[in-house]
């Protein structure tokens, strides 16, 4: 059938089974908006462009899918662009549809018009600019295949307004993807499989280091069945949350500047690193040239450029998790070696998390109280800083996808917009936003977001009026020097009403969990604002550019 560029993108994306997008319109994008009025497909009206790009983020975290969203040309495909960036860190399959000013006037600085694919080229997995309408289809289909294979990550495409009123033959299903260049490797070669088992097999130290990989290759499972049958202790990146169940024994939780002291300390004294889905981040290996000195180590990751990027490993192994652990797993011997796990159960007796309590409310009695009452099917999403880092600590995470907080770039304003997101993929779920004031206030216009489509998110605001993390830093390594990090005072729970949401404002420890019973028992989007004590630190902590094992605070 012929139809126009329009249409072609609204019948592309049925035929790839989306059935949410998130966006704001605009006149170089208004062709597609017209159809989709009738076309099925719900759409979520954001009220930035970066929270669309959040939203549509948290979606393909919580489902496993592709999450889609729109913007118009020039500002709105600019906005766009820390949303896009926060997927490509994190690895997360989104295709974003930006309208463009028509072909002719590209590069004649016409009204909105930003050069939106030179822009977006280095913080996006692949990025199209059509010309032709006769090949729309075809690049749409390449799109979604590019974003949720391999390695995943965000694609965009920019359609010039002319492109979408033009005309051609839509025939979706005959399309074949056949992309010279892009063929992702899965399967893992065999030798290498059989030389990592032969390490693990005669290891007397092994330590599994989990990362995001684990979860975006839904390997979870697999991991499970490689760590109890050898008997390895399994730390997580901190994208790895959520990848092995945190209260088993097995479980060192997650490593790095604020990770666990067992799981730091394991790492460190491993004679063998198994490390799975992860890219070696400088927030995890502290100073790279003590990490895992002791170790041999093994790499498996779908990405064949972070082999050797961050960490040199003695056996790489490229391809997707899930089915190279399957292979992995048949190799290996189930063994226990008991000096070394009697040491990480020692380490793990001697150094658990733990806070000073007293009168006022503590942020880590906030998470600790969550995590005694809210469901197993809870989903916590996170904004950046101390919230994030304490929801990391303090909540025990059993379940992938279940943890969803910006790691790479580490963008405040991630989490609300983001939990929308989730709860628009997961309806069946509680879905927690544990947020700070300063990262909140960021995307809180997206307060109107879940009103309006009676979206209900539950977010917990830890509030210590304060930017807590920078703060904390010029705390401890800037002689208490607080430059632009104390904030005024406000209010969450008055502005939460005022969007016409529910709002509880908790300043004594008694009111807490009533409030957060009230909240989730609410049938519409809540917002709980907990005065905390401001100066109050998150630790365990590594100094920037120190080994991991050189913690501060926390015993």
């Amino acid at each position: 059938m012929r139809l126009t560029g329009a249409q072609i993108v609204i019948e592309a994306l049925k035929h790839e089974g989306v059935d949410v997008i998130f966006g704001i319109p605009g006149g170089a994008i208004i062709d597609v908006y017209d159809a989709l009025y009738d076309s099925g497909i719900r759409h979520i009206l954001a009220h930035h462009e970066q929270g669309a790009a959040h939203m549509a983020d948290g979606y393909a975290r919580a489902t496993g899918r592709v999450g889609v969203c729109f913007a118009t040309s020039g500002p709105g495909a600019t906005n766009l662009t820390t949303g896009i960036a926060n997927a490509y860190m994190d690895s997360i399959p989104i295709v974003a549809i930006t309208g463009q000013v028509a072909t002719h006037l590209i590069g004649k600085d016409a009204f909105q018009e930003a050069d939106t694919t030179g822009i977006t080229s280095p913080i996006t997995k692949h990025n199209y600019l059509v010309k032709d309408v006769n090949e729309l289809a075809r690049i749409i289909k390449e799109a979604f295949y590019i974003a949720r294979t391999g390695r995943p990550g965000p694609v965009l495409i920019d359609i010039p307004k002319n492109i979408q009123t033009a005309t051609a033959d839509f025939d979706y299903s005959s399309i074949e993807i056949d992309i010279r260049g892009y063929k992702p490797s899965i399967t893992g070669h065999i030798r290498q499989i059989k030389e990592a088992a032969r390490l693990i097999n005669d290891a007397k130290k092994p330590c599994i280091l989990a990362g995001g990989g684990v979860i975006t290759a839904g390997a979870s499972e697999e991991l499970f069945k490689l760590a109890t049958k050898a008997n390895i202790p399994v730390a997580t990146t901190f994208m790895g949350i959520g990848s092995f169940p945190q209260d088993h024994p097995l479980s060192l939780k997650s490593a790095g500047m604020h990770g666990n002291y067992a799981a730091n300390y394991a790492l460190m004294e491993c004679d063998l690193l198994i490390a799975i889905g992860c890219r070696f981040s400088d927030r995890t290996t502290g100073k790279v040239s003590s990490f895992a000195s002791k170790a041999k180590k093994i790499h498996i990751d779908i990405d064949p450029a972070e082999i050797n990027k961050n960490v040199i490993v003695d056996v790489p192994i490229v391809g997707d998790a899930k089915i190279i652990l399957k292979a992995l797993i048949e190799y290996v011997q189930e063994k226990r070696e008991e000096e070394w796990l009697s040491y990480i159960m020692e380490l793990k007796a001697t150094h658990p998390l733990t806070y000073a309590d007293g009168p006022t409310i503590k942020p880590q009695f906030v998470i600790e109280k969550l995590c005694e009452i809210v469901p197993d099917n809870t989903i916590i999403v996170t904004e950046v800083g101390q919230n994030q880092m304490w929801s990391a600590l303090f909540f025990t995470h059993k379940k992938p996808r279940h943890f969803i907080s910006s790691g790479g770039l580490g963008t405040m304003g991630f989490g609300f917009p983001a939990s929308i997101g989730a709860k628009v993929g997961r309806p069946d779920a509680l879905v927690i936003d544990i947020a700070g004031d300063g990262s909140f206030l960021m995307n809180i216009q997206e307060l109107a977001t879940a009103v309006e489509n009676n979206i209900p998110i539950k977010v917990v605001v830890i509030n210590n009026r304060a930017l807590g993390m920078v703060r904390q830093w010029q705390e401890l390594f800037y002689k208490r020097r607080y430059s632009a990090t104390i904030l005024k005072e406000v209010n969450f729970a008055e502005i939460a009403k005022a969007f016409g949401a529910k709002g509880i404002r908790v300043t004594e420890k008694e009111g807490l969990v009533p409030a957060l019973y009230s909240a989730f028992e609410y049938p519409g989007p809540a917002v709980v604002d907990v005065v905390v004590e401001q100066e109050e630190n998150v630790v365990p902590m590594v100094p920037p550019g120190a080994p991991i094992d050189q913690i501060i605070g926390g015993k």
